[in-house]
C-alpha cells in the first residue's frame, strides 16, 4: 500500500474510533468525582451545565420508563430527578416495598443505561402534592414525636430511612462516585417555610439533618432547597417560578447557583380554575437564571407529572399530576413546551464553555433592558440581552448594532452578534392531543352492581362517648370513616333539622339507612357544614354519617397534630337544640367493598352482585364490567364524565380517585379522562370495578378511549430566529455569513404516523396563531399547494419563511407571517 494511501486509511480508522468513542459517551454515564465551585457542580473534574428533568418514579409504570426518559433525553435533559416516597416503601414500620412502580433501583440504572445522571431527593419529607407529604402515617403514632424539628424520636426514624436509601444506592453502586449516575442528594425539603413555627427546635433540626446527610458518605454534593442558611458544604437551592429574581444567591462564594424546581405548570385542585404556564415564560426565567445569578443547575418540575394512582394524592388534588409538563400525564410530548425547550438547552450548551469560565459583566441598555455578557480572554463571548418591559417591543444598541426585543423577552446571541434564540419567539410546533373512543358500556348487560350497606350505632365495631378524630382512627387505611348514633323522638310528624360541622372533606349523610344530602369542602376552605331536614321515626332513630378524605395533607409545621373528621352534630328540633358531640358513637373504618378487596378478581366473588339497576341509583354503590384492551399503543382512558365521585380499579390496581361532581368556577369537572397504563391491561377480559358514592351516577356512558396526537401547527415571522438546529459549535466562531439562514416551519408527527391533511396554510399575515388562525389580508394563493407538496404523507416537514419559496411576494414591504396546520395519520 502506498504510504499516502496508508496515512488516509490510518486517519480514517482514528476517525472511526473518535466517533465510536464519542457515541460511546453519549450512552453511558461513567463514574468518577462530584464536587463544586462558585459557577457550578464539577463531574469528572468538568464544570457543567445541567438541566435536569422531575420524573418521579411511582407516578408512572416500569414500562413506561425507558420513554420518558428517552423523550427527556431528547429534549436536551441531562439529569433525572426524583423524591423518594417514604410511606410508599415503609407503609408498616419495619417491612419495606421496592418492587413493581416503587423499584427505584430500576429506575436509577434505566437512567443510566441512557447515559443521563440522576438527583436523588431523599427528603424524606417531599410535600410533592403526596399524600400526608411523603411521611409514613404510622410515625403518627410513635409516642412524643414531633415531625421535623429537634425531635429525638423523629431524627432516630428519619434517619433509619435516610440511611436505608443511601445503603441501598451504594449496594447497586448507583452513586457517581461508584461509577453510577446519581451526581447530586437532597436532605429535608423547604424547610425554611416552616422553621420559625419550631422556634428554638428548628435551627438545631436544620443542623442535624445536613450533618447526618453529609456523614453517610456519599462521595456526592447534598442540597436543601428553600434553606437559605443550609450549613456547609451542603448547598442551598431555589425553588419557584422565578429564581433569575428571586433567589437570595449561594449562602458562600464556593457555592453554584442551583435550581431544584422550576415548576413547569400548578398542580390542579378540584374545583378550582385550571392554572398553566406558557413556554415562554418558563424560557424567560430559566435564561435569566443563567445569565444574571450564574445559574449552571435547573431542574424543571415537573418534567413529566405522570399519575397520582390509588390514594396517594395529597388533600384535593387531582389523579392527573402536572398534565402540562413537557411530557403530559401520558407521556406524550406537549407542544411547544418541549420543543421550545429544547431550543434553549441547546443554545445554552452552544456557549457552556464561556459561561462557566468567562467573565460576567452587565450594561445598561435602557431603562427596562438590559444585556449579561460573558467573555474569555481568548475571545469567546455570549450575551444575554434582556427586555423586561411587558407592554411592548424596543429596539436596543448592543455593541453597535441594533437588535429588536420582544416584550418580556431574553434574546441569546451565543457568539455576542447573532440571536440564536429569543424567549418570546416559539418556533417549534404547537401539538393538540386528542381522545378517540374506542367502546361503550352502554348495554345494562354488561354491568352489574353491589350496594354498600349503611351501618347502625350496634353494627359499629370503635364505641366512644365522643367523635374521633378522622384520621387517627382510619391510620391512612381507608378514606372513610362511619360515625352512627341513635336517638329517641318523640313524635313522627316533626322534620327536625340536622346540622354537622366537619374538618374532613365530604360528608354524606343517612338517617334510617335513607341517604339525605352531602356537603364539601375546599382546598382553601378546611371546614365546611351540613344542614338538612330529616325525616325521622317515632321512637329510635338511627344517624349514619360517612365522614371522607379525599387525601391527607401534605405539608406545613405540626403535622402530627392535624385533625379531621366530624367536629360538632346537633339536631335542631322545633326550638330545641341537642348537642350529639359528646355522646355514644359507634364508628367504622372504611367500606365493606374495600375489606372484602371486591374491586379484584377473587374478592368480587366475595359479595353477591346484582343487575344494574336492581336497587335503583343510590348512594355507595359498586359498579362491575369488563372490557378488552384496544389495539395498538396509544395509552389508554376511562371516561367517568357521567359519574360523581369515587374511585376505580383495572384488574385490581386502583388507577385514582375520580370527582367529576365538584366543578370549577365555569361549572366544568376538573378531569373526565383517567389514565389506564397498558401495563394495567391484559389482552381481553379486564376487570374495571367502580366505587360510586353519589347518587346518580351512571356507569352506562363510561367509555374507554385512547390518546395520540392528531393536529400539529407551526407558526414563524420574519423576526423568528432561524431552527436552533441550523447553528452548530463551529457556526458561533465562523464569520456571520455562515448564519444567513431564515425562520422555518416545521412540523412533525408522532412516530408511526405522518402528515395526512394540510388543514390551514398561509404566508403573507395571517390573523391569529397556532390556537386560532384566519387568512388575512394579505395571503399567497400558493401557500396551500406548497405546503401540500413539502409535507403530505410524511413524518416530517419543514418549509421555509420565504419569498421564493411561495412564488411571489403577495404584499411588498409588508412584514410576513407563516401558518402551517396539519393531521396526523395512520
Amino acid at each position: 500500500m502506498p504510504r499516502k494511501a496508508a496515512v488516509e486509511m490510518r486517519c480514517r480508522l482514528l476517525l472511526w474510533f473518535a466517533v465510536l468513542l464519542a457515541a460511546a459517551v453519549l450512552t453511558v454515564v461513567w463514574g468518577g468525582s462530584v464536587t463544586y465551585d462558585g459557577r457550578s457542580l464539577i463531574v469528572n473534574g468538568q464544570r457543567k451545565i445541567l438541566f435536569s428533568g422531575s420524573i418521579h418514579y411511582p407516578r408512572s409504570t416500569p414500562e413506561m420508563w425507558p420513554s420518558l426518559i428517552s423523550k427527556a433525553k431528547e429534549g436536551g435533559i441531562d439529569v433525572i430527578e426524583t423524591y423518594v416516597f417514604w410511606n410508599q416503601h415503609e407503609p408498616k414500620q419495619g417491612q419495606y416495598d421496592f418492587s413493581g412502580r416503587l423499584d427505584i433501583v430500576r429506575f436509577f440504572k434505566e437512567v443510566q443505561a441512557q447515559g443521563l445522571y440522576a438527583c436523588l431527593r431523599i427528603g424524606p419529607f417531599i410535600e410533592s402534592e403526596w399524600n400526608y407529604g411523603g411521611l409514613p402515617f404510622w410515625l403518627h403514632d410513635v409516642p412524643d414525636i414531633v415531625y421535623r424539628s429537634d425531635n429525638g424520636p423523629f431524627k432516630f426514624y428519619m434517619q433509619n430511612f435516610t440511611m436505608k436509601i443511601v445503603n441501598l444506592m451504594k449496594s447497586e453502586k448507583l452513586y457517581a462516585s461508584q461509577g453510577g449516575p446519581i451526581i447530586l442528594s437532597q436532605i429535608e425539603n423547604e424547610y425554611q417555610n416552616v422553621e420559625h413555627a419550631f422556634h428554638e427546635k428548628g435551627p438545631p433540626y436544620v443542623r442535624w439533618a445536613a450533618q447526618m446527610a453529609v456523614d453517610l458518605q456519599t462521595g456526592v454534593p447534598w442540597v436543601m432547597c428553600k434553606q437559605d442558611d443550609a450549613p456547609d458544604p451542603v448547598i442551598n437551592a431555589c425553588n419557584g417560578m422565578k429564581c433569575g429574581q428571586t433567589f437570595v444567591g449561594p449562602n458562600k462564594p464556593n457555592k453554584p447557583a442551583l435550581w431544584t424546581e422550576n415548576w413547569t405548570s400548578v398542580y390542579e385542585v378540584y374545583g378550582e380554575t385550571k392554572r398553566g404556564r406558557s413556554a415562554e415564560d418558563l424560557a424567560f426565567h430559566v435564561a435569566l437564571f443563567i445569565a444574571k445569578k450564574n445559574g449552571s443547575f435547573i431542574n424543571y418540575y415537573m418534567y413529566h407529572g405522570g399519575t397520582n394512582f390509588g390514594r396517594t394524592s395529597s388533600a384535593y388534588v387531582l389523579t392527573a399530576y402536572y398534565d402540562q409538563a413537557p411530557l403530559d400525564e401520558y407521556g406524550l410530548i406537549r407542544q411547544p413546551k418541549w420543543g421550545h425547550l429544547k431550543e434553549l438547552h441547546t443554545v445554552i450548551k452552544l456557549c457552556s464553555d464561556t459561561l462557566l469560565h468567562g467573565g460576567q459583566y452587565t450594561y445598561f441598555l435602557g431603562q427596562q433592558q438590559e444585556a449579561y455578557v460573558f467573555k474569555r480572554p481568548s475571545g469567546q463571548c455570549a450575551a444575554f440581552l434582556v427586555n423586561y418591559d411587558r407592554r411592548r417591543d424596543v429596539n436596543v444598541l448592543f455593541q453597535n448594532s441594533y437588535y429588536e426585543l420582544a416584550t418580556d423577552s431574553i434574546s441569546i446571541l451565543p457568539d455576542c452578534k447573532k440571536v440564536a434564540f429569543n424567549t418570546a419567539k416559539v418556533s417549534t410546533q404547537f401539538n393538540t392531543r386528542s381522545v378517540q373512543t374506542r367502546a361503550t358500556f352502554s348495554s345494562t348487560q354488561q354491568w352489574s352492581e353491589y350496594r354498600e350497606g349503611i351501618p347502625s350505632f350496634a353494627g359499629t365495631p370503635l364505641k366512644a362517648n365522643m367523635l374521633l378524630e378522622h384520621m387517627g382512627t382510619t391510620k391512612d387505611e381507608s378514606d372513610y370513616l362511619w360515625y352512627t348514633f341513635r336517638f329517641k323522638h318523640n313524635s313522627s310528624n316533626d322534620q327536625p333539622v340536622l346540622r354537622v360541622d366537619s374538618v374532613a372533606h365530604v360528608l354524606h349523610a343517612f338517617v334510617n339507612g335513607k341517604y339525605i344530602g352531602s356537603a364539601h369542602g375546599s382546598h382553601q376552605n378546611g371546614s365546611f357544614s351540613l344542614s338538612n331536614q330529616i325525616p325521622v321515626n317515632s321512637g329510635v332513630n338511627q344517624i349514619s354519617l360517612l365522614s371522607v378524605m379525599v387525601g391527607l395533607p401534605d405539608g406545613g409545621p405540626y403535622l402530627e397534630h392535624r385533625v379531621a373528621g366530624l367536629r360538632d352534630v346537633k339536631i335542631q328540633d322545633g326550638g330545641k337544640s341537642r348537642d350529639f358531640s359528646q355522646y355514644p358513637w359507634g364508628h367504622q373504618v372504611g367500606l365493606t367493598g374495600e375489606k372484602l378487596n371486591i374491586y379484584t378478581s377473587s374478592g368480587s366473588q366475595r359479595v353477591q352482585w346484582g343487575k344494574l339497576g336492581s336497587h335503583g341509583r343510590g348512594p355507595l354503590t359498586w359498579y362491575k364490567t369488563f372490557f378488552d384492551a384496544p389495539p395498538g399503543n396509544d395509552p389508554v382512558v376511562l371516561f367517568f364524565g357521567s359519574m360523581g365521585k369515587g374511585e376505580a380499579w383495572v384488574n385490581g390496581q386502583s388507577i385514582g380517585r375520580y370527582w367529576v361532581s365538584y366543578l370549577t368556577p365555569s361549572g366544568e369537572p376538573s378531569q373526565t379522562w383517567y389514565n389506564v397504563p397498558r401495563a394495567f391491561l391484559n389482552p381481553k377480559g379486564n376487570l374495571l370495578v367502580v366505587q360510586e358514592e353519589e347518587p346518580g351516577g351512571k356507569p352506562l356512558e363510561i367509555s374507554i378511549g385512547t390518546v395520540s396526537i392528531t393536529k400539529v401547527c407551526g407558526h414563524v415571522t420574519d423576526s423568528h430566529p432561524p431552527p436552533v438546529n441550523s447553528w452548530t459549535t463551529e457556526d458561533a466562531v465562523r464569520d456571520e455569513s455562515q448564519h444567513g439562514k431564515i425562520p422555518k416551519v416545521q412540523l412533525r408527527c408522532p412516530p408511526r404516523t405522518n402528515i395526512s391533511k394540510i388543514s390551514f396554510a398561509s404566508f403573507g399575515t395571517p390573523e391569529g396563531g397556532c390556537q386560532s388562525y384566519a387568512i388575512g389580508s394579505c395571503h399567497s394563493p400558493n401557500s396551500l399547494p406548497v405546503a401540500k407538496k413539502a409535507c403530505l404523507g410524511k413524518n416530517m416537514c419543514s418549509i421555509p419563511h420565504s419569498i421564493k419559496s411561495f412564488g411571489d411576494d403577495p404584499c411588498p414591504g409588508t412584514p410576513k407571517a407563516l401558518v402551517v396546520a396539519a393531521q396526523c395519520g395512520r
